[in-house]
């Protein structure tokens, strides 16, 4: 939700990751970047599939998407329909912005293995990323019901929800994703916001959410970080965080009235 967003084992976050690749110059200047390109040699003829995919594993954590589609193309010719590659492809072509293919490979991956979870979650990211929530949700929905343990599910759902406005479902989704990973939103937030936020005001409002769960689950340092950029982005409800019962015990804390006195100015779109 995106998003970081994880995808199968690949941690990603769609409003900030998959941005086109313009490099600014100046304040009024910029420059697309150029499209990508093959780095390495291409696939030995003689080598297995179980050899071709791992180069291509190898290619993937170097974020050298191009030449590792290439081997995990390879790599089917031996093994075809091997529903896990199909996914990796995916999960390639959607680093590389290529959605519509991304979007046929995670469908042959699940038509595959009927079962795979990563596979449906990984969709949902496609149709979260064009701005179809509830196809979005539908998807994380089927992972979620395959595999029911995996934080990223809940995460990328509370974004769906979240891009719907549908708020209170979104904090459901959300405090389950926290519940089954403490972590996943300092991970996923280094790259930026976690959902699709079109203005300032649901940025503002997603970080006073995200306060909120830290809050609750007695986190006072995150809960300050994210509570300090909702004022920044200039939340307009920030006097709710006296009454809300979420942050009775941050109350208490000192830092959390030198926060509310500074009264952080919010920072220009």
């Amino acid at each position: 939700m995106l998003s970081c967003i994880r995808i199968g084992s690949v941690s990603l976050l769609f409003a900030a990751l998959l941005v086109l690749p313009l490099q600014a110059q100046n304040s009024e200047q910029v420059e697309v970047g150029p499209p990508p390109r093959h780095r390495v040699d291409p696939p030995a003829p003689g080598a297995s599939p179980e050899e071709l995919e791992k180069r291509g594993d190898e290619l993937r954590t170097d974020k050298n998407y191009l030449d590792a589609v290439d081997f995990y193309q390879a790599a089917l010719k031996g093994a075809p329909g091997k529903a896990s590659v199909f996914n990796k492809i995916g999960i390639c072509q959607l680093m590389m912005q290529r959605y519509k293919e991304a979007k046929k490979s995670f469908e042959r991956a699940i038509r595959g293995d009927r079962k795979y979870a990563d596979a449906y979650n990984n969709l949902g990211v496609i149709y979260y990323q064009a701005h179809s929530y509830n196809a979005a949700i539908k998807h994380y929905e089927k992972a979620i019901s395959l595999k029911a343990d995996a934080a990223s599910y809940y995460s990328n759902m509370g974004a769906a929800y979240f891009g719907k406005k549908l708020f209170d479902k979104a904090i459901q989704s959300y405090s389950k994703a926290m519940q089954l990973d403490p972590e996943i939103f300092e991970r996923t937030s280094r790259a930026g916001v976690l959902a699709q936020l079109s203005s300032p005001e649901d940025r503002a409002h997603y970080d006073y959410v995200i306060a909120k769960l830290y809050a609750r689950t007695g986190s006072p340092e995150r809960s300050l970080h994210y509570l300090k950029k909702a004022m920044e982005e200039g939340y307009k409800d920030i006097k709710n965080v006296y009454k809300d019962e979420e942050f009775s015990t941050l109350r208490k804390d000192p830092r959390f009235a030198e926060l509310m006195a500074a009264k952080t100015l919010a920072i220009p779109d």
